[in-house]
C-alpha cells in the first residue's frame, strides 16, 4: 500500500531545501558504515560476477575449441552455449536455496557462503583437463562446476541488493541498491580486460593454455572479497525482524509462491529485457563478430569499453529513478530499446570492427545500463521483509535464466532456422521488450513503499 504521508512531504520538498537546517546523516549514503556498504556490494559483485561473466567471454571464444571441437563448428559453438546456460538454470535455484537461508539466517552469512562457492568454482575449471586429455569427463564436470557457478550467484544478488537497499534511506534506495547491480557490468569489464590482456600476451598459446589464467586468478580476487565482506553487518531491517520474531512460519518460497506468485511473475518478465541485452550484445554478438572474421582483441576491448559505459549509466538511472520513479526510468528504457533492436542487431552482426563497437557501446551501454540502474531496488521493493531475498531472487534468477541463459542458444537456433538471416534474432528481442515494459505498468511504484509496510 502507498504510505498516505508520502504526498505531502513530497510537496513540502522545495520548503525544506530552503530551510538552513542541514540534512540529516541518517538521509545519507556518503556516512563511514554506507560507504562500507556500499562498497562490499559492489566489490563483492564485482567479484562474484568476474567469475561468471569470464565463463561467458570463455564459452564465446574457447571452450567449443577446447571441449567441444569433435562436434564441428555449428554444433561445437552451440554445445558451448548449452554449458552456459546451464549456469543459468541454476541461478533460480541459488535464490531459492540462498533465498531460505537469507530469510531466516541473515543476509551477511550467504554472502560470504556464495563468494567461496563461486571462487572455488572458478579456481577449478582453471586447471580443469581438456577432452582431448581426459575425454568426455572434461565436459561433464566442466557442467557440474558452471552449475555450482550458477548456485552461488543465484544467491549473491539478493543478498548484496537487500544488504545495501536495507541499509539505505528511503529516499536512495534505488542508488544504493544500484551498487550491487553495478557489479555485472563491472565484473564483466574486468573479466574482458584480463581476458583481452592474457590473449595479447600468450598470442597462439592463448588456446592451449592462456585461457586457464584469468579463471587461476579469481583465487586472489576471492581473497580480497571475503576480507571485505566479513566487515559488514547484518541489514537493520532484518535485525528488526529477528528481534520481534516475526519470520515467517512456512519456508519463505512456500511463502512467496502462495501470496506473491504474481509478483514473481510480473517481476520476471520485467526484467526480461535487461537479460536479453546482456545474452545477445556480450555473448551470442561477441560469438559471431569473432566467427565472422572481427578482431578479437579488438571485440573484446569495445566489449569493455561497453561496460565502462554500462556502469556510469547505471547509477546515473538508478539516481534518476530515485526522483521521478523506478517505473518511469524502465519505462523510457524499455521503449528506447524496442526502438533501436532492429538497427543494434544489424549493425552487430554487419562483420565489422567498427559496427559491433556501435553496437555494443549503445545497447550494452545504453539500453542495458538503463535497465539494469533500478532494477534491484524495483524487484527487492515489491516484496515484504520476511521473503524479500527468496521473492527477489526468485524472479531475478528466473529472468536471468530466461533472458541471458537461453537467448545466444535462441539466437544461433533462429540463425541457422532464417538460412544465415538475423531478422528474426531481432524480432525476439522486441518482443521481450515489449513483454517486459508491459509488466512494469502492472507493478507498485516500490519508491513510494515503506520496506516494513509492503
Amino acid at each position: 500500500m502507498l504510505e498516505p504521508k508520502t504526498s505531502h512531504e513530497r510537496s513540502q520538498k522545495p520548503v525544506d531545501l530552503s530551510s538552513s537546517r542541514k540534512p540529516s546523516p541518517a538521509d545519507s549514503l556518503n556516512t563511514k558504515d554506507m560507504r562500507r556498504i556500499l562498497g562490499s556490494s559492489l566489490i563483492g559483485s564485482i567479484i562474484e560476477y568476474y567469475d561468471f561473466i569470464l565463463y561467458a567471454t570463455a564459452a564465446s571464444l574457447v571452450f567449443d575449441r577446447v571441449f567441444f571441437a569433435n562436434l564441428g563448428p555449428g554444433l561445437s559453438l552451440f554445445a558451448s552455449f548449452a554449458t552456459l546456460a546451464a549456469g543459468y538454470v541454476a541461478r533460480p535455484l541459488g535464490g531459492i536455496v540462498f533465498g531460505h537461508f537469507g530469510d531466516r539466517l541473515g543476509r551477511k552469512k550467504m554472502l560470504v557462503l556464495s563468494m567461496l562457492m563461486m571462487g572455488g568454482a572458478t579456481v577449478l575449471i582453471g586447471v580443469l583437463p581438456t577432452t582431448a586429455q581426459v575425454g568426455v569427463a572434461a565436459p561433464i564436470i566442466l557442467v557440474l562446476l558452471r552449475v555450482i557457478q550458477g548456485i552461488s550467484v543465484g544467491g549473491e544478488w539478493g543478498g548484496a541488493t537487500l544488504m545495501a537497499l536495507e541499509h539505505a534511506p528511503a529516499k536512495k534506495r534505488g542508488l544504493a541498491a544500484a551498487f550491487a547491480n553495478a557489479g555485472g557490468p563491472a565484473g564483466g569489464l574486468l573479466a574482458t580486460l584480463v581476458v583481452s590482456a592474457v590473449s595479447a600476451l600468450t598470442g597462439d598459446q592463448f588456446l592451449v593454455w592462456g585461457w586457464r589464467i584469468p579463471f587461476l586468478l579469481s583465487a586472489v580476487l576471492i581473497l580480497i572479497g571475503m576480507i571485505i565482506r566479513l566487515r559488514v553487518a547484518e541489514t537493520p531491517v532484518f535485525q528488526k525482524l529477528d528481534a520481534e520474531a516475526a519470520k515467517v512460519k512456512h519456508p519463505p518460497l512456500l511463502e512467496v509462491l502462495r501470496h506473491h506468485p504474481r509478483l514473481v511473475v510480473v517481476t520476471l518478465v520485467a526484467t526480461l529485457g535487461f537479460y536479453a541485452c546482456q545474452g545477445l550484445l556480450t555473448v551470442w554478438g561477441v560469438s559471431m563478430a569473432v566467427g565472422s572474421g572481427v578482431d578479437r582483441s579488438g571485440v573484446l576491448n569495445w566489449k569493455g569499453a561497453a561496460a565502462v559505459v554500462t556502469v556510469a549509466v547505471c547509477f546515473y538511472s538508478a539516481r534518476l529513478s530515485d526522483r521521478l520513479g523506478r517505473r518511469a526510468v524502465l519505462t523510457g528504457a524499455g521503449i528506447g530499446a524496442i526502438v533501436l533492436a532492429f538497427p543494434l542487431i544489424m549493425l552487430l552482426t554487419n562483420g565489422t570492427l567498427w559496427g559491433f563497437a556501435v553496437a555494443v557501446v549503445i545497447g550494452n551501454g545504453l539500453v542495458q545500463g538503463a535497465l539494469a540502474g533500478p532494477i534491484g531496488a524495483y524487484i527487492s521493493e515489491q516484496f515484504p521483509t520476511g521473503v524479500r531475498y527468496t521473492g527477489a531472487s526468485l524472479s531475478y534468477q528466473g529472468a536471468s535464466m530466461i533472458g541471458a541463459g537461453f537467448t545466444p542458444m535462441i539466437a544461433t537456433g533462429l540463425v541457422l532456422v532464417a538460412d544465415g538471416g538475423v531478422w528474426m534474432v531481432a524480432v525476439f528481442w522486441i518482443l521481450i521488450l515489449a513483454a517486459g515494459l508491459a509488466a512494469v505498468r502492472f507493478t507498485r511504484e516500490g519508491s513510494l513503499l515503506k520496506l516494513d509496510a509492503v
